[in-house]
């Protein structure tokens, strides 16, 4: 367990280059441009620095925009805000690896990005169109690269300095593992969805293991009900400790040793994510022994967008 109580200062050196994440992370999956910026500029303002973007949600023009906001105005600087975006499976080729990187760093308005992940391990048929369909709207994947392949041009993205640390996201151990092997520039992150629901308790041992990252999505549950938030272990934990569930949630999931990404989209609840305090000893071991096991975000298994069911 991570020995400091206050997780709000909480950083996780990566294990390449001087780069330290820090644990609480706030991600930027948010369908509305409008929204995007004052949710990025609420969540700067309740003291997150750790942003979490990709090609794949079409909106980091829109993130770019808060952050220039801020340092431009000096504010905070460059350094201290630790930023992130994904590749995107239809720029697997290696070829198309550096244009989508520099795209993104563009569409940002930086200069260096500290980390870039490949947004899953699936390829998919490459051009401008983000999800490739057949006549029956089956997913078309490019079977003519392999994901070795685009590790190797994303490690060049690390050689020529403009990207400080590169990782995987979306990825099982199974295919992660042979890359760890492979790799000459390890993956310093692996993002998946993790929660008590889906501890990945295998995943992550591999991780720390290994001196990676482990980065948590939807430490809440994808928001999706019942779920997490509504467990009664949580429940019982939150008002035994003054915290509301997300708190309590998000809590668990540093204590146990990863770093985590939630997306608040007003102030309030920009506020109440960030102010994650250690949990007691024996809640921390309660909400290890929840026996419910759901997956909410199926890509790892079948590769195609979309990611979260509709009702359940």
């Amino acid at each position: 367990m991570i020995e400091s109580s206050d997780f709000r200062t909480k950083r996780m050196p990566l294990n390449h280059g001087t780069g330290r994440m820090p644990v609480l992370g706030f991600g930027t999956l948010i369908p509305d441009a409008a929204t995007t910026i004052s949710a990025t500029r609420d969540a700067l303002g309740a003291g997150f620095r750790h942003f979490d973007c990709a090609e794949r949600y079409r909106n980091e023009r829109e993130v770019g925009e808060a952050l220039q906001a801020v340092l431009a105005a000096g504010a905070i600087p460059r350094e201290d805000i630790f930023v992130t975006t994904k590749l995107w499976n239809t720029n697997h080729r290696p070829e198309r690896v550096e244009p989508a990187f520099e795209a993104s760093l563009a569409r940002l308005g930086l200069n260096y990005l500290d980390l870039y992940l490949i947004h899953t391990p699936y390829a998919f048929q490459p051009g401008d169109e983000q999800d490739p369909r057949d006549q029956n709207g089956n997913i078309l994947y490019d079977r003519g690269v392999t994901l070795l392949d685009t590790w190797r041009a994303m490690e060049g993205l690390v050689d020529r300095g403009r990207c400080r640390a590169i990782g995987l996201s979306d990825i099982g151990l199974n295919e992660l593992s042979p890359i760890y092997e492979s790799a000459r520039i390890k993956p310093a992150v692996v993002q998946v969805e993790a929660h008590p629901y889906l501890p990945e308790t295998e995943l992550l041992e591999f991780c720390k293991q290994k001196d990676i990252v482990f980065l948590a999505f939807a430490p809440l549950g994808h928001g999706v009900r019942p779920g997490p938030l509504e467990d009664p272990v949580i429940s019982a934990i939150a008002a035994r400790v003054g915290k509301t569930p997300a708190q309590v949630l998000l809590a668990w999931a540093v204590q146990r040793g990863t770093a985590l990404l939630t997306t608040p989209r007003t102030a309030a609840r920009a506020r109440e994510n960030f102010n994650v305090s250690a949990l007691p000893e024996d809640a921390f071991d309660e909400i290890n022994r929840i026996q419910t096991r759901q997956r909410f975000n199926e890509v790892v298994k079948t590769g195609s967008p979309g990611f979260i069911p509709q009702g359940r």
